[in-house]
């Protein structure tokens, strides 16, 4: 490889990582949000004397999800552990909230 091919991949590969960085901040971000929303939802279901988790919501939101990640051309069974494990986190946090 020339050196200036190097230098041009070298060029790609830091566009190829600060790209991936901001998408991971996206992620945090965005994580954040929605277990802001899902302590919200917590306190509600702990007011209200609710169960804290809904099984019949969260297998519709694990469907909807493998439809989204096959739109999206992302690999569905790691979408749905990807949810699997946020859903089992918000239900962990719903459970002590009713404590």
């Amino acid at each position: 490889m020339t050196d200036a091919a190097a230098a041009r991949a070298q060029g790609l590969l830091r566009d190829h990582r600060d790209s991936i960085d901001r998408l991971d901040a996206i992620l945090v971000y965005t994580l954040a949000e929605r277990f802001k929303q899902t302590q919200a939802v917590g306190r509600l279901k702990a007011e209200h004397d609710l169960p804290p988790s809904d099984p019949a919501r969260e297998a519709r939101q694990i469907e909807r999800l493998e439809w989204l990640s096959k739109e999206a051309d992302l690999d569905p069974e790691f979408a749905r552990k990807f949810l699997n494990f946020i859903i089992s986190e918000v239900i962990r946090h719903h459970e002590k909230l009713q404590k």
